[in-house]
């Protein structure tokens, strides 16, 4: 895949897919399980033969992706898991970090500090555009685009480089309810390649908004993205989110409920970089997309849904994950706009 335009892409999307029973919305819990498991199955079935897309090829160990790996996982709130496809399958965790590392570090610094320092709203420019810092003043905007994730990573506690990672690597996995291991060869490509995110960092260096070594920030960014995870990690991750900051699996709490909700908050509104208006239109969740084809999608209280499909579409999300994710979204009640009174509720 080249690499993208500096401007903005729309997410594809498609006509209505079916009706969900009406008490399948994003109030109460999730439907059956046997229920979940075959709309899951389904789900896998329609789009496994999807073509559409290109494996990233900017980072040269990314581009040696099998195309048709298609991984689906969901893991609740309460603990509990389903996964279709290559759900074991590993892969780098690429941008999806920022969203976990955001939290850690917001669990750190505290709500007020962090929207000061890295920003709330979407730039509306790809994420890895250098004009989106220019045209605000020197100011990275959010978390979940290149600048505001680099400046995150610069905020991480810790005296030495080494205390930084360690900080890092043990709150992703944490997270994840397992150690997670670094991908050295993934690690080494994307260093070989990592201009655009050295010269980012300087830009932000210039304007004050790193103040320490920008090199050695961007080398530990590229670490954290270079982390390997399966859909069946990533699920877990993001229901320790909807449940409010505790592993549903481990019952390790691992970031507060505040942070939880101010996590969700900036992935509902930037998650799927200039996409994500139609992301949040079509799909009504919380998500954060990375390069190597992951997507990671909460649904506050009853849990998360993680895909994986190496294709990207202009935008540097995954094509199938897309679709996977909006379908899924419709037929488990998952949506949060779609929320109705359940039969039984008092009137207020």
């Amino acid at each position: 895949m080249t690499a993208h335009p500096e401007n903005p892409v729309p997410s594809s999307h498609e006509p209505e897919l079916g009706h969900p029973d009406e008490s399948v919305v994003s109030t109460g819990h999730l439907p059956s399980a046997e229920f979940v498991r075959e709309i899951m199955r389904e789900t896998h079935a329609r789009y496994a033969g999807l073509t559409d897309g290109a494996v990233a090829d900017y980072i040269p160990k990314l581009a040696e992706a099998d195309p048709d790996w298609f991984g689906i996982s969901l893991a609740s709130a309460t603990g509990r898991s389903f996964s279709v496809g290559d759900a074991q399958q590993e892969f780098s965790i690429q941008s999806i970090s920022k969203a976990f590392v955001y939290a850690l570090v917001c669990e750190s610094l505290g709500h007020d500090l962090m929207r000061e320092r890295i920003g709330v709203n979407n730039t509306g420019l790809p994420f890895n555009s250098v004009m989106a810092i220019e045209l605000n003043g020197g100011h990275t905007m959010n978390p979940m685009v290149n600048a505001g994730a680099l400046a995150t990573t610069g905020l991480v506690p810790g005296d030495s480089w080494e205390e930084k990672w360690d900080y890092i690597h043990r709150g992703l996995s944490a997270f994840a309810g397992r150690d997670l291991e670094l991908d050295e060869e993934v690690f080494a490509s994307e260093m070989e390649t990592n201009l655009r995110n050295m010269g980012i960092a300087r830009l932000l260096q210039s304007y004050g908004h790193i103040s320490i070594d920008p090199m050695r920030v961007t080398e530990l960014y590229t670490r954290q993205c270079s982390l390997r995870v399966t859909t069946e990690d990533l699920a877990r991750m993001g229901a320790t989110l909807a449940d409010g900051g505790t592993n549903p699996v481990t019952g390790a709490e691992v970031v507060s409920p505040a942070v939880s909700r101010d996590v969700l908050a900036v992935m509902a509104t930037t998650g799927m970089y200039e996409a994500s208006g139609d992301w949040l239109f079509e799909v009504g969740m919380p998500g954060k997309s990375g390069v190597a084809g992951g997507i990671v999608t909460i649904a506050p209280g009853k849990g998360s849904l993680a895909t994986f499909s190496p294709p990207l579409d202009a935008a540097g999300n995954s094509v199938r994950g897309i679709r996977a994710t909006r379908h899924l979204s419709h037929m488990l009640g998952l949506n949060l706009f779609s929320s109705t009174a359940q039969p039984g509720t008092a009137a207020v």
